[in-house]
């Protein structure tokens, strides 16, 4: 009898846990809310930069690649968007360093909040607006002529993945960002995340790649989401002899999306309780 009390005891702290950590998380989602409401140039910059890429990557590169035009335009589509869902690197590291280094994060230890809360409601607060941000790319995309040829839950499946993939990208910069030095530093570290995407298959496809650069690219976890996403909005062929996340990209984009909250979600967190 008293063990059966010590497990309802047992479960109820870890409800109220969970509670409490989805309540303070709730709070910290509202403030960057506000907060982006309050500076839109930092969503329209973010995602004005991926439609001029779309632009002149489809209609000035395009004419330059074996691919016809059109064929290109629709190959290069879900690229970028995957492109920008990497881009959670950057802004989580962005926002990270500016609340650490201008007190923002000390105020929030003051309060009587769990530690989780805080990344948590950054990372969520990153997750809405990206899903917001990710609509007028994708009308410039069918504009362009890209087409969604998969089944609607396929297209849903696509678009989980994206959001998936941009909520794990967002850990690492939240962790970076906390142990970087500066505002300054952390601005100059995201700004070079722009190199990932060229080494995956977001722009062009890697089986024309030397051998090294090629592994690399299609190790890389953008090469892997890229790839479901365009194997679930239409039919992609895979090369044979490719790796085996890019060979069973929708496992792998799976895999390396939850790695990557699995392992940078508990550092980020425990990065900014230690303070």
């Amino acid at each position: 009898m008293s063990a059966l009390v010590l497990d309802e005891r047992e479960g109820s702290r870890e409800a109220l846990s969970v509670r409490v950590v989805v309540g303070d998380g709730w709070a910290v989602l509202g403030r960057h809310l506000r907060k982006v409401r309050r500076a839109p140039a930092i969503i329209v910059m973010t995602q004005t930069m991926p439609i001029v890429f779309l632009l002149f990557f489809g209609y000035v590169f395009g004419s330059a690649l074996a691919m016809p035009g059109a064929e290109y335009r629709a190959y290069l589509v879900p690229g970028l968007l995957v492109a920008t869902a990497a881009g959670g690197i950057m802004t989580g590291m962005f926002q990270a360093a500016q609340d650490a280094h201008r007190g923002v994060a000390d105020r929030f230890r003051t309060l009587p909040m769990t530690r989780s809360a805080v990344p948590l409601g950054q990372a969520l607060a990153d997750l809405v607006t990206s899903a917001i941000g990710m609509v007028p790319m994708v009308l410039v995309g069918l504009a362009m002529g890209w087409r969604i040829e998969g089944t609607a839950l396929e297209a849903l499946g696509a678009f989980g993945l994206l959001l998936l993939f941009r909520f794990a990208t967002t850990w690492v910069g939240i962790l970076l960002g906390l142990a970087s030095q500066s505002e300054e530093a952390a601005g100059q570290l995201g700004s070079a995340t722009f190199m990932l995407p060229l080494l995956s298959n977001a722009y062009i496809p890697t089986e024309n790649m030397a051998g090294r650069l090629r592994t690399v690219a299609e190790w890389n976890p953008i090469s892997t989401v890229t790839t479901a996403v365009r194997e679930l909005v239409g039919d992609v062929a895979v090369p044979a002899d490719t790796a085996w996340p890019v060979a069973h990209p929708v496992a792998g984009a799976l895999l390396w999306s939850l790695g990557l909250i699995a392992v940078f979600a508990p550092l980020a967190v425990r990065r900014y309780a230690r303070g």
